[in-house]
């Protein structure tokens, strides 16, 4: 029996044995795969083999978001944008006149030929003018000690002015009136004369100012034109387009309201050079009015020397 019951005791204990060695075992066939390369192999080499299969779907998920995340929507809104951009940009003056309508465009051309018009008139006025009033003060100034109408004129010498025209008048109706004792009819016909002289000169010097009185009155009226008739134009073209979108609407009233900023940049300037033209004529012409009567003072001077000297002859034959 003792042989016997330690033979199967041993068998028993041998069979425990291997039933607690299996799941070791079992775990040291499965770890082998996972560890024995830590054991064997760098720790570098591990990370660098799972390394590169990780970053890569994120490295161009967090490089290029913008791209992933624009829509159809949002890029048609962007270009629609840089279109409206560049269309703005575009709205310059010349380009506003080339879209208009071919009515406004004449108009226009209208207003910028009267601004023109008005800067010429300007300069040519003050050019005359300057040298009308420059030639009049020094003609004054070579009469101012005359004592007769004949000294008068050889110190003008052969120039041609309104002063000499005012000498001229007065010694021909002087010599016309020879032999007439009133000296009084002779002074008011040399009076009208020079008046003729005088209404001849303030036409010639004026001459333009009618025009830029036009210009200044008309131009914003007519630049008021283009702008209604343009303005009717863009509503036409909006109702068809059926939209009031303003990249739509903001060109076409644009080219109307050029019309009207190139209408006052006419009118302005002219009514300015207008009024300074009015002051500078007036003064000019009371210094003609001044030649006017140094050429009457001189007349009278020479008429009081014939009635002297026919009376003193007359005196003189009495006594003998």
């Amino acid at each position: 029996m003792k042989p016997s019951f330690r033979a199967n005791y041993g068998a028993i204990l041998a069979l425990a044995t291997l039933s607690l060695a299996s799941p070791v075992l079992a775990q040291q066939k499965a770890a082998p795969a996972p560890q024995t390369p830590a054991l064997n192999q760098p720790v570098v080499q591990a990370p660098a083999v799972q390394a590169p299969a990780v970053p890569p779907p994120q490295a161009p998920a967090a490089s290029q978001p913008a791209p992933t995340s624009l829509t159809p929507d949002a890029a048609g809104g962007a270009r629609s944008l840089r279109s409206e951009t560049a269309a703005l940009r575009e709205l310059s003056p010349w380009s506003m006149f080339q879209s208009a309508d071919v009515l406004v465009k004449a108009v226009m051309i209208g207003l910028a030929f009267a601004s023109l018009l008005t800067w010429t008139i300007f300069i040519a006025k003050m050019i005359e003018l300057s040298i009308a009033r420059r030639k009049l003060k020094s003609a004054l100034n070579k009469i101012s000690d005359s004592r007769s109408l004949a000294e008068a004129q050889f110190a003008l010498g052969a120039k041609e002015g309104v002063l000499s025209s005012f000498l001229a008048a007065a010694m021909r109706e002087a010599r016309l009136s020879a032999g007439i004792s009133s000296d009084s009819g002779i002074k008011e016909r040399a009076a009208s004369s020079f008046a003729e002289i005088l209404r001849a000169e303030a036409r010639r010097i004026r001459l333009g100012m009618g025009l830029l009185a036009t210009i200044g009155a008309t131009s914003p009226f007519v630049g008021l034109f283009g702008t209604v008739w343009g303005i009717m134009n863009s509503f036409i073209g909006i109702s068809k387009a059926q939209t009031t979108n303003l990249a739509v609407v903001a060109p076409g009233i644009a080219e109307a309201l050029l019309a009207t900023a190139i209408g006052l940049v006419a009118a302005i300037p002219a009514v300015i050079i207008y009024n300074h033209f009015a002051r500078v004529t007036k003064t000019y012409l009371e210094q003609v009015s001044r030649a006017s009567g140094s050429a009457g003072r001189l007349l009278s001077r020479d008429l009081d020397r014939t009635h002297g000297s026919s009376l003193g002859g007359v005196h003189a034959r009495a006594a003998e």
